[in-house]
């Protein structure tokens, strides 16, 4: 008989997760998303008030 050998690791040891700091993450891509939004809306009333 064929014996298929498992390996078994604990879930909870996270191997593949990189080594980051979340908050900054965080902070970082709120920061990034609000300030591209806001030039797309600076941008967009510039164009609607020349439009006029």
């Amino acid at each position: 008989m064929n014996k298929v050998v498992y390996d078994v690791n604990d879930p909870r040891s996270h191997p593949n997760e990189e080594p980051r700091d979340d908050l900054f993450d965080l902070m970082f891509g709120f920061g990034a998303m609000f300030i591209g939004m806001f030039g797309v809306a600076t941008i967009a009333t510039i164009v609607a008030l020349f439009v006029k």
